[in-house]
């Protein structure tokens, strides 16, 4: 599909990208939010200033909602979603893993989202209904059957110190059941190689809507399965996600449940 939504979001996430990639290896002015674990530097801010900038100038009734500045009304029913550098904490330290990430939410459901690797020149797309793409080919989530044989990947809340329910328990309970679990500190990349069939599942207990807007479309039209904790719909506005190829679901499910109490059917 060619939609002017779609381009604008592919525009955005790559000149963001492409600012963040050309920025790397300068000095950062790091800041936090709150716990010494969670950082901020310039960058997110003019990174998020240029994508906020042009989707405005295209598209001035729509809401937005990013994570650094926080949300601006609309008044047209349609909400976009930002993430302009997830995975500030690896860009600040020089670490060539992180993302952008564009979602845009049409009467309470994410339609389109784009996820851009700029380090790897990654772009992943998709539409509701449309399939999900990188670099124009199709992709497809894993064909793995059982969790004994499943690469996972997962990550932490920002107050881990502070925070009893800070996905410990659950990061051991995985790694002696699965073959292994990795940890690459950016969500919007964890659920876009879910969806590319290179990580066969993907649980965090705590993120934010950006984190997930785009993700969890990009694994759903891959032909994944991406539900809460309990196996239910998962709440946008605060996502605790399991995201899977499908077929390892319940077992991912499962784990969790015996960790955190029963589950609801599935």
């Amino acid at each position: 599909m060619t939609s002017l939504e779609r381009r604008v979001a592919v525009e955005s996430s790559r000149a963001a990208g492409r600012l963040l990639r050309d920025e790397l290896s300068g000095s950062r002015r790091i800041a936090f939010k709150g716990a010494p674990t969670n950082l901020v530097t310039e960058m997110d801010a003019r990174a998020e200033a240029l994508i906020v900038d042009h989707i405005r100038a295209v598209f001035p009734d729509d809401a937005i909602l990013a994570e650094e500045r926080g949300a601006a009304a609309g008044r047209s029913g349609r909400r976009w979603i930002i993430d302009p550098l997830d995975g500030t904490t690896n860009y600040a330290h020089g670490v060539p893993i992180f993302g952008v990430s564009i979602g845009l939410e049409v009467e309470g459901r994410v339609s389109l989202g784009v996820v851009y690797d700029p380090m790897r020149e990654e772009l992943f797309v998709t539409e509701r209904g449309s399939g999900a793409f990188v670099n124009d080919v199709p992709l497809e989530v894993s064909a793995t059957t059982v969790l004994d044989a499943s690469l996972l990947v997962t990550g932490f809340p920002y107050d881990i110190r502070e925070n009893p329910d800070n996905n410990l328990r659950e990061y051991a309970a995985f790694c002696v059941r699965a073959r292994a679990v990795r940890r690459f500190g950016s969500a919007v990349l964890d659920l876009a190689w879910v969806a590319a069939g290179r990580f066969d599942g993907f649980w965090e207990l705590q993120l934010g809507p950006w984190d997930a807007a785009a993700g969890a479309l990009l694994v759903e039209e891959a032909g994944g399965r991406v539900t809460d904790l309990e196996g239910r719909p998962f709440d946008l506005d605060a996502p605790r996600l399991v995201a899977s190829n499908g077929r390892i679901h319940g077992a991912l499910l499962q784990v969790l449940d015996e960790l955190r109490g029963p589950a609801r059917p599935r």
